[in-house]
């Protein structure tokens, strides 16, 4: 579990968060959403340590990241798993390179074990005989696929996904989100989403935090979210369930 207590930030004279206090589950896919530029994907920096919050403290499994020495933040990021927007795959390494950089990184693990690992991880994800393919060489959806598979080679208790659906078609999107939460309940992480996609919301919402400039209006689970009594959330669905639409329904 992770829990954060009255996390703050602002860049210059702009406050980007006010306040921010909740928990994340283990063994749940817990969403992070709002519009653009509501302060999702900054809190989420806050929560894995790229941005130190002006105020607050987050908490993995009762251990104080925000305020630990460098050993115990050090030992917490061993246990962090990232999928970063769009991939963020390295165009000069293989799939298999790719997937395997955070055992080089991270561990002692002989190149056998490492490749049984990374093996086991693209078996998982459904990209079994990639291995020396070059991202260029593969689909968007494939590259959220290798992505995952390098989020959870190292065996991770916490995956953080960033936007994972972006810039995918909706039935890859469909794809991708099934797979990460297989992936949480299987080996029982704790999971945090920054979305925006209502199809992922309704999708794999098991926990939902809703954020609007800065600040936290609401959370509680997919099956509440159309009786939350919270205006902002209720536009926020109807907007993106407009936009959902019209997407579905325009043709070329």
């Amino acid at each position: 579990m992770i829990k954060i207590k009255n996390i703050s930030k602002s860049f210059a004279d702009k406050t980007v968060l006010s306040g921010i206090s909740g928990e994340f589950e283990k063994g749940k896919t817990n969403l992070i959403i709002g519009s653009s530029g509501t302060g999702k994907s900054v809190l989420l920096k806050c929560i894995v340590g790229l941005l130190q919050p002006d105020t607050g403290n987050v908490f993995f499994d009762l251990r104080n990241f925000t305020e630990a020495d460098k050993e115990m933040k050090s030992e917490i990021r061993r246990e962090i798993g990232m999928l970063f927007q769009g991939g963020a795959l390295f165009d000069s390494k293989n799939v298999e390179d790719n997937v395997m950089f955070p055992l080089d990184i991270l561990t002692r693990m002989s190149i056998e074990e490492k490749k049984e690992r990374v093996n086991f991880c693209l078996q998982r994800v459904g990209l079994e005989g990639v291995n020396k393919k070059m991202p260029s060489e593969i689909s968007g959806g494939m590259k959220k696929r290798v992505g995952i598979a390098r989020a959870i080679v190292n065996n991770p208790n916490y995956l953080f996904c960033d936007e994972p659906n972006s810039g995918l078609d909706p039935q890859t999107s469909i794809l991708i989100d099934e797979l990460i939460l297989e992936i949480t309940h299987e080996f029982d992480i704790t999971t945090v989403v920054v979305t925006h996609d209502m199809n992922s919301v309704i999708g794999i919402g098991e926990k939902i935090m809703f954020l609007y400039k800065g600040n936290k209006l609401w959370d509680g689970s997919n099956k509440d979210l159309t009786n939350s009594g919270v205006k902002e959330l209720d536009d926020f669905v109807f907007t993106n369930k407009i936009m959902r639409n019209l997407k579905g329904s325009i043709k070329f």
